[in-house]
């Protein structure tokens, strides 16, 4: 957060008519040098206007980068190229000066425990020096705001989750924020409460409550980024990148259950299952020509999807019973499952040949089809068939033990190899992945004490 005063520049109410965005990212990119001289991509060059009056998405499924992008834009961490413009000047060697005026608000509520509500909203006014008179009025105001009123002496233990994220909120309003940007801000809480916050939310923006100019939200809830923005920006991962880039011109507030509403998820469905196919949009969404520069080439080593291998018979179990072939949007609803927690499923049954995916249905394949009917033994025959021949860091893992007369091997040494193409975290996650699809499929055991791998005796 910048030590900007907020007074210093003249708050403009959402909607008002002004062309100039606040913050831009002409080609931010995030990237790691490696040792050999490569890098790790992890965002690719890309450009992001945020517009007065505007509430805009930033939709993408988990890992793919969405809140290192959040982070760039908000001077919490600097980019390896390209420039972030607050007001059309450049913040680089200024983000600590004269960064931008904004707010943020956490996933993890991130509130000081020893300090009651009136006193963790307060904070952010005592850093930067507003008297104790003017920073408890300013307080009390946004705390009313939010409906905190009567909770000002409470600690965070007495409080649920959602009067959590309220003070979260309040926190990060009473600066008067020209921007509020919120890291997957419902994410945390239950969907009654999620759904709850989103609608007082609204309320605040469309009743210019709250003293902010913009909202930028990080989602991977295709229905809340729907319900909530007027552009949304969906990204591919690995590194990421705007796969689309659209406006949302249906009026609030918006029903769930009409045909635009609908057409619109449907859409973003289809987007996020099929990355490398273009879509016609329909007629509520007024397409961003992508800028250059934002395709990659593709990876030598497959990202894979983070879910474990037994949900994907279950997930081919409830697609034979529906005929072979559903409509993800529906399928979703219908298992009450958000679609960060669906989509993985899909990816791995996609990469493994258990299922295709084509204008947002999933249809099973007839090797689907003998997974989804094979008793444990026979459905981990068809698995370890299945990443033998897809899945290149399996192969690899597979193939070394073999090799080795003892049969064993150390992590260590395919954790250096997917060092040259994935961030540290995102290379942990893409082990724990293999080692339980590895086990799964009776490649190989694990040994978490001494880091070996052990090839399985047929």
């Amino acid at each position: 957060m910048s030590q900007t005063n907020h007074s210093s520049i003249a708050p403009e109410l959402p909607g008002e008519e002004n062309n100039q965005p606040i913050l831009e990212a002409r080609d931010l990119e995030k990237f790691y040098a490696q040792p050999d001289g490569g890098r790790v991509e992890v965002v690719s060059p890309t450009n992001i206007k945020i517009m007065p009056g505007k509430i805009l998405a930033l939709l993408g499924p988990s890992g793919c980068g969405k809140s290192t992008l959040l982070r760039m834009l908000t001077g919490l961490s600097r980019p390896s190229a390209g420039e972030v413009l607050w007001h059309g000047r450049n913040l680089e060697g200024r983000l600590d000066r004269e960064g931008p005026n904004v707010g943020i608000v956490f996933q993890s509520f991130a509130l000081f425990p020893w300090l009651t509500v009136l006193e963790n909203v307060e904070a952010p006014l005592e850093a930067r020096g507003v008297a104790s008179p003017e920073r408890h009025k300013r307080a009390m105001g946004i705390i009313d705001a939010v409906g905190l009123d009567g909770f000002e002496n409470a600690y965070p233990k007495e409080l649920s989750g959602g009067m959590k994220q309220r003070v979260g909120f309040a926190r990060a309003l009473v600066i008067e924020p020209e921007v509020l940007f919120m890291d997957e801000p419902f994410s945390a809480l239950d969907v009654l409460t999620a759904e709850t916050l989103r609608r007082e939310l609204l309320e605040l923006w469309n009743g210019r409550k709250i003293p902010t100019r913009a909202i930028f939200i990080v989602t991977h809830n295709i229905e809340e980024a729907v319900v909530l923005a007027d552009r949304v920006i969906v990204l591919a991962s690995n590194p990421a990148r705007i796969r689309e880039d659209f406006e949302i011109t249906l009026p609030q507030p918006r029903s769930r259950k009409s045909e635009p509403f609908e057409a619109l998820v449907d859409h973003i469905y289809r987007v996020l299952t099929e990355p490398d196919v273009q879509h016609e949009l329909p007629a509520e969404m007024k397409p961003t020509p992508l800028p250059p520069g934002t395709t990659t080439p593709t990876p030598r080593y497959l990202r894979l999807p983070h879910v474990r291998a037994g949900g994907t018979a279950g997930f081919l179990e409830i697609l034979a019973d529906h005929g072979g072939r559903e409509d993800l949007h529906r399928l979703s609803h219908q298992l009450m499952l958000e679609s960060d927690d669906l989509l993985p499923i899909v990816e791995a049954c996609v990469l493994l040949g258990f299922a295709i995916v084509e204008h947002g249905d999933a249809e099973i394949t007839e090797l689907g089809r003998q997974v989804a009917g094979g008793d444990i033994q026979k459905r981990k025959e068809l698995f370890r068939h299945a990443v033998l021949a897809h899945v290149p860091v399996l192969q690899q893992m597979a193939s070394a033990l073999q090799a080795k007369a003892d049969g064993t091997m150390p992590l260590e040494f395919f954790h250096d190899l997917l060092d040259e193409h994935f961030s540290d975290d995102e290379v942990r996650r893409q082990l724990d992945t293999a080692i339980q699809w590895g086990r799964y499929a009776e490649l190989f055991d694990y040994d978490s004490v001494t880091g070996r791998l052990t090839r399985t005796k047929s």
